[in-house]
């Protein structure tokens, strides 16, 4: 038997898509989160909220224009990093705040809420000790509640591509900056704890690391576990798709003395 065919007009390719952008947008920009990132604009730190260019599970990634402030002068663009409340994984979140002893002095702020404003805190606190180490990530700006300012990597406001969809010249040297970089972390006393092809950005031929909210202090139980995963994880992939070779004992050397 044919099937019957429905006299509904389908539904154009544009308004499902506006449809679903209002569905996301309604879900991040509630009213507690536009009292946030009201102060993102009073203070200077963007004129405008443009567009969104990532979004996860955890959080979605807006571009700005930036404001008046100091802070943010000879930027053409801003990240505005938004923390997802409904959606995050608050176990996988609790794993990296438990342990860490900048968290132990002051009790937790309780719920959802409360985990994913210390998330945001924490992320800022990492990038402040990146910046310090002088490890190629973007700059943080500003936090305040569920939201996170940073610099902008990339050109033109398009963003620098990931790791994994570059064809690298001198895959290498990218490896070797790779590595550095968590040899830095380590020495000013930070494990990343989540590096992968996915979490560098690519700007020309240098590799900036991201996403840091899950990183630790070394004085965390699980930092040597976390350092060794994060080697790993790059070693491995750098194998696979380029055939670079590097044992762990070598990729580790100058890390953990």
């Amino acid at each position: 038997m044919a099937r019957r065919l429905s006299k509904r007009k389908a539904q154009r390719r544009e308004d499902y898509m506006l449809k679903e952008q209002k569905k996301v947008d309604e879900g991040i920009f509630d009213e507690k989160t536009m009292v946030y990132l009201s102060k993102f604009f009073n203070l200077g730190i963007i004129a405008t909220l443009e567009y969104p260019i990532a979004r996860g599970k955890e959080a979605d990634v807006y571009i700005a224009t930036p404001g008046k402030a100091d802070s943010v002068k000879g930027m053409d663009y801003v990240i505005i990093k938004f923390f997802r409340i409904e959606t995050s994984s608050f176990f996988k979140m609790e794993n990296y705040i438990h342990g860490d002893p900048r968290f132990e002095k002051k009790p937790l702020r309780k719920g959802k809420f409360g985990i994913i404003m210390e998330w945001c805190k924490k992320e800022f606190g990492n990038l402040e000790l990146a910046k310090k180490a002088k490890v190629k990530a973007p700059t943080p700006l500003m936090f305040n509640g569920s939201i996170l300012a940073m610099s902008f990597i990339g050109e033109k406001g398009a963003p620098a591509p990931q790791l994994k969809d570059c064809d690298l010249k001198d895959p290498e040297d990218t490896l070797e900056q790779i590595l550095a970089s968590i040899r830095a972390l380590y020495k000013i006393g930070l494990v990343h704890a989540d590096v992968s092809e996915y979490n560098v950005l690519m700007s020309g031929n240098t590799p900036y690391m991201i996403d840091f909210g899950q990183a630790v202090v070394v004085q965390h139980p699980n930092a040597i576990e976390f350092l060794k995963r994060d080697v790993n994880n790059i070693i491995s992939y750098f194998s696979k798709r380029y055939g670079v070779q590097k044992s762990y004992e070598e990729a580790i050397k100058g890390i953990v003395k």
